[in-house]
């Protein structure tokens, strides 16, 4: 009921049909001591890599975040990075099994290149592996994996909910990521609304030098709000988090919501002010852009 009244009454601002990425150098290979090197490659996808390990946060290259090849959300700016010229991936972090974020083509193809153990909530693992996709691990919230010796990854709560079908709601675990290396800790938030698991996932694994924080697919409140942060909420959990730098995710990429594209880019900049935080504090790198961040040893 809630969906067909958003259908009814919404007043969505239209987005450009395609918007051409503005050009960066290609991701440095090498990361220095203490360093890591993130890359933003569009919606909730970010090349990792920090102490010799290379990973991909919720892998998205097709031209929809749909069922099907010819209806749904469309992509009005291409990935920053394009899937031939990623380096061989380690781990990818995956988040839930909502179309925008367990994309099956990208996934099979990265499986076919390079076979990445996937680091995803229960339930997502087996259903990928029905699909001929693998390695998985799956996880429990608070759980722990080890891909690579040296590479930790928690799965953490976040407040969201996970859909394939109508049949299939909340079937299957929706999380973010908490990864530590011997250099420092980064955290992954997939999709959440704002709640106090920012807080506790702090209290409990410590606070992120990096934290990737989701600003978009926000309006209109009365119905995203439990399951989108916007950018003031976004702006908070960084500061729950105590986190060093945070970078945004989805936004710009897919139209999901009513907000036009560049509001959450603009809604950022005024809650940072507000909030009195550094401009520099909370970024939104654009795709194909590499910020290098300093990390704080654990």
């Amino acid at each position: 009921m809630d969906i067909l009244r958003w259908q009814r009454k919404r007043e969505r601002v239209p987005w450009p049909r395609a918007v051409a990425n503005q050009p960066f150098p290609p991701p440095p290979e090498a990361t220095g001591p203490g360093e890591a090197t993130i890359t933003f490659i569009g919606h909730a996808s970010y090349l990792i890599r920090v102490d010799g390990f290379t990973l991909l946060t919720d892998p998205i290259f097709s031209d929809r975040a749909s069922p099907f090849a010819f209806a749904g959300p469309k992509r009005v700016r291409k990935p920053g990075l394009a899937l031939d010229a990623l380096p061989p991936i380690d781990a990818v972090l995956l988040s839930h099994n909502h179309y925008d974020h367990m994309d099956l083509p990208s996934l099979r193809a990265l499986a076919s290149r390079c076979r990445p153990t996937i680091v995803t909530g229960l339930g997502n693992g087996a259903y990928l592996s029905a699909r001929g996709i693998g390695p998985s691990v799956e996880l429990d919230w608070w759980e722990r994996a080890e891909p690579k010796p040296g590479l930790v990854i928690t799965y953490v709560p976040a407040q969201h909910w996970s859909s394939r079908s109508l049949l299939d709601r909340r079937r299957m675990l929706w999380g973010g990521h908490v990864i530590e290396t011997a250099s420092g800790r980064l955290y992954f938030a997939g999709d959440s609304g704002y709640f106090d698991g920012f807080r506790e996932i702090r209290s409990r694994l410590g606070s992120p030098s990096v934290a990737l924080l989701p600003i978009g697919a926000y309006e209109p409140r009365w119905f995203m709000q439990s399951q989108h942060m916007n950018p003031t909420e976004a702006v908070e959990a960084h500061v729950d988090l105590d986190a060093a730098l945070s970078l945004a995710t989805h936004w710009g990429t897919f139209q999901l919501t009513d907000e036009g594209i560049d509001a959450p880019l603009e809604a950022l900049q005024t809650a940072k002010r507000e909030r009195g935080l550094r401009q520099e504090a909370f970024q939104a790198p654009l795709p194909g852009q590499t910020i290098v961040a300093r990390l704080e040893r654990i």
